[in-house]
């Protein structure tokens, strides 16, 4: 089931947002004009990545500096080992919508 999240106006490239679908914290990104969502919460601890910052392709963690791929949800290092989940995305009539 797909859900929608955010209008696509509200995600300009290269940024990223945090948004709830479904009782889910999700972490939607644009890079060079392709969405993505993975989890929006790091998986070491209950940590918004929403409130971290962007470094090319990955968010960095707030709390402790762990790195995932934003496509991808992979984690790159500690403290964090596991990955995020990672959601599929469709964009229709301008909008972004998720699948839960």
């Amino acid at each position: 089931m797909f859900v929608k999240v955010i209008d696509l106006s509200a995600l300009p490239p290269e940024t990223m947002a945090g948004v709830e679908a479904e009782g889910r914290k999700i972490l939607l990104s644009n890079l060079g004009g392709e969405v993505y969502a993975v989890d929006g919460v790091c998986t070491h601890e209950e940590s918004l990545l929403s409130q971290g910052f962007k470094v090319e392709d990955r968010v960095v963690c707030q709390l402790h500096l762990s790195q995932f791929d934003l496509r991808t949800g992979e984690v790159y290092n500690p403290p964090a080992t596991e990955p995020l989940r990672r959601y599929n995305v469709k964009i229709e009539e301008g909008s972004i919508f998720i699948e839960i």
